[in-house]
């Protein structure tokens, strides 16, 4: 599936944020005219417009969620559904509920996503996981030992998680590796999401990662990618949002980092057999073992 050099199969996003307010369909549209062929599409909690305050919320805003993926479909575009409550939403929400009250929802929020997946209405529990940002050491100490037990439930479906979490290098990895291990949950189900473009074993720990691909990925993904024991693919981590433009990637990125990818590894010396069978794993079957419950 090359042809000059550049990938004819499939394309996947791994995590995309869409809203009904915003471009939508319009972002789906530009992603599909480039080449894309599937999305993940992960759950966007409403900071702005109000984070639920207990279950009947999130029933309502799970609900919007996996009717955007329905109309995204009808575009042509696979759409897969990642669902859960936010890490930041539960930081957001201690100062309102009280600590043991926003982790209670969270949780509970967890359940309900676990729900959807068993029914098959999303395959992916996420994005959960710990704040990217400084707070207090009772707030981490409590984040950790939630997405400890947030881990273990989502071992217990057989599902795979996407994790929100710091930028902190190996350090994070190691740190949610030993987390996957004491929760029972395969590292390789723990999917890092915006991951650094290091794929290699040493950095990740056997975690599966979706890397942001900037402009400067490529050249790590070439260098690390045969070193790497665990699934792997690329994201933008699309926001969907006008009042921050630019700060992550736009709906045409993935694919265009993906031919760019194809090329680096010929010129690398890569034979065009061992390219096209990374492309396959990185946009089929890679996904297709990770977002599935066994």
């Amino acid at each position: 599936m090359l042809m000059d050099g550049c990938w004819t199969g499939p394309i996947l996003d791994q995590h995309m944020h869409l809203d009904r307010s915003n471009r939508f369909l319009d972002a789906v549209l530009e992603f599909s005219r480039v080449g894309g062929t599937g999305i993940m599409l992960v759950h966007k909690p409403g900071f702005s417009s109000g984070l639920p305050i207990d279950l009947d919320g999130y029933r309502v805003a799970y609900s919007e969620t996996l009717s955007m993926a329905e109309e995204a479909r009808a575009s042509g575009v696979n759409v897969g559904v990642v669902l859960g409550p936010h890490p930041v939403a539960w930081e957001h929400q201690i100062e309102p509920l009280g600590l043991a009250r926003a982790t209670e929802l969270h949780l509970e929020a967890v359940g309900l996503a676990l729900d959807h997946i068993e029914a098959g209405n999303a395959v992916c529990l996420g994005e959960v996981g710990r704040p990217h940002y400084a707070v207090s050491g009772e707030t981490w100490e409590a984040a950790n030992d939630m997405l400890r037990e947030v881990m273990a439930m989502a071992a217990a479906v057989g599902t795979s998680v996407q994790l929100h979490v710091e930028d902190n290098g190996v350090t994070t990895c190691r740190e949610l590796a030993a987390l996957c291990d004491e929760a029972g949950l395969a590292r390789d189900r723990a999917i890092r999401h915006y991951a650094p473009a290091d794929v290699s074993a040493d950095f990740t720990h056997g975690l599966a990662a979706t890397v942001s691909v900037g402009s400067s990925s490529v050249e790590t993904i070439a260098d690390t990618a045969a070193s790497a024991n665990a699934p792997w693919g690329m994201e933008t981590d699309f926001l969907d949002d006008p009042r921050r433009p630019g700060a992550v990637l736009g709906p045409k990125t993935v694919p265009k980092r993906t031919q760019q990818l194809c090329s680096a590894l010929l010129e690398a010396d890569w034979e065009e057999e061992e390219v096209i069978n990374l492309m396959t794993k990185i946009h089929s079957d890679w996904p297709s073992r990770l977002y599935s419950i066994r």
